[in-house]
């Protein structure tokens, strides 16, 4: 009951919100805002995703797939963060810099087809994390309906499923730069490296992974459930052959596993407040 009365809320603040360009990703948490709001708003809502050396070349194909199923309106810009300046040099507050470069461009877009609002997929769980692309959407006035319905990722994910949405099982991603520790310079050969090794593994049937990238060493992340998958040795020279083709000189598997924001686990509390 509860989760119902969330998502009649979601609805509710998107009839108010009246219309509105959805900052598009086509992850789980955008994909589903995407669904919902054009299911209320029909063609006041339209689709904008940004396309940059961040975003991998297969994220932007499944994006335009569900747009088309849905019947919504896609746009597609560039937003390459590598030329904002700071950018590369990875601050702790990168991701402030992509965020107000992504979000002006949306309302721009936003603007010419005479569309009141600019929404984000950010959700209920995010306030937990430190997410310093929230400073950015506040200050350009970036709705996030379902942080304010107060949907959670297991929310979303459920109520993704009972609407047939696509991706309700879809593993979580998150930008190719957060897969470098602050301070290390983001560079289009660096992206390129984390792609290729994180599409070899996804090839290779893992699902929910992360290939961090620490200068020689690349660190796998995969999910708890799969890390005994790698005490197989002709898998291990598989991958250790591909990686190393890749450009990485050693390659080690995180006992830990997957988990979101593992690079911020380096951050003291003041860090967090930038």
């Amino acid at each position: 009951m509860e989760l119902q009365q969330k998502f009649q809320r979601l609805k509710e603040i998107l009839i108010e919100a009246g219309s509105g360009a959805v900052a598009f990703s086509g992850g789980v948490d955008s994909t589903f805002l995407l669904k919902v709001a054009h299911d209320v708003l029909g063609d006041k809502i339209v689709a904008v995703t940004a396309r940059s050396s961040t975003y991998p070349e297969r994220e932007y194909n499944e994006a335009k797939e569900y747009v088309k199923q849905f019947g919504v309106k896609h746009i597609t810009i560039i937003s390459e963060e590598l030329e904002i300046e700071g950018f590369s040099k990875n601050p702790v507050n990168r991701c402030y810099f992509c965020k107000t470069e992504l979000f002006s461009k949306v309302r721009e877009e936003a603007n010419k087809l005479n569309l009141k609002n600019v929404f984000d997929g950010s959700n209920f769980d995010d306030l937990g994390d430190f997410r310093p692309g929230m400073k950015a959407a506040k200050e350009q006035g970036v709705i996030s309906p379902l942080k304010q319905a107060k949907l959670t990722k297991a929310d979303i994910r459920e109520l993704s499923k009972m609407l047939n949405i696509p991706t309700w099982n879809k593993p979580a991603f998150a930008c190719l730069s957060s897969r470098f520790p602050y301070g290390n310079e983001i560079t289009v050969e660096k992206l390129s490296m984390v792609e290729k090794a994180e599409q070899f593994l996804m090839d290779l049937g893992f699902r929910q992974l992360r290939v961090r990238h620490h200068d020689e060493i690349a660190r796998i992340e995969v999910a708890p459930e799969d890390r005994s998958k790698f005490f197989d040795l002709e898998l291990m020279d598989k991958v250790g052959k591909e990686f190393k083709s890749i450009g990485f000189k050693y390659v080690t598997l995180d006992i830990i596993g997957y988990r979101t924001g593992s690079m911020n686990e380096v951050l003291s509390e003041k860090e967090k407040t930038i």
